[in-house]
């Protein structure tokens, strides 16, 4: 009955969502992490880890859309800046 009206699935458009999806949450996990430093930043710093901090949080939402925009190899800007923001936590506060 159904099997005979149900259409075929389409599996090049389930790889390609399920590869979002891996990938919106590679650099989304990230970028929360590199934001909790960006906190960091803000509450235990002096006015020039506040600078740092923001400075960290625009480029944060910069490489998260870059990642995105990348596809496999999107993990790698917001790694960078989560990086950065780690070294610039360490150095200021």
């Amino acid at each position: 009955m159904s099997d005979e009206n149900a259409p075929a699935m389409d599996y090049d458009s389930h790889e390609r969502t399920y590869e979002g999806f891996i990938n919106f949450s590679k650099v989304g996990t990230i970028a929360v992490l590199n934001i909790v430093l960006c906190l960091i930043l803000f509450a235990f710093g002096g006015t020039t880890a506040v600078v740092f901090g923001w400075l960290m949080l625009i480029a944060t939402l910069v490489a998260s859309a870059i990642g995105l925009a990348l596809g496999d190899s999107g993990w790698i800007p917001p790694t960078a800046i989560f990086v950065l923001t780690g070294v610039l936590a360490i150095l200021t506060v």
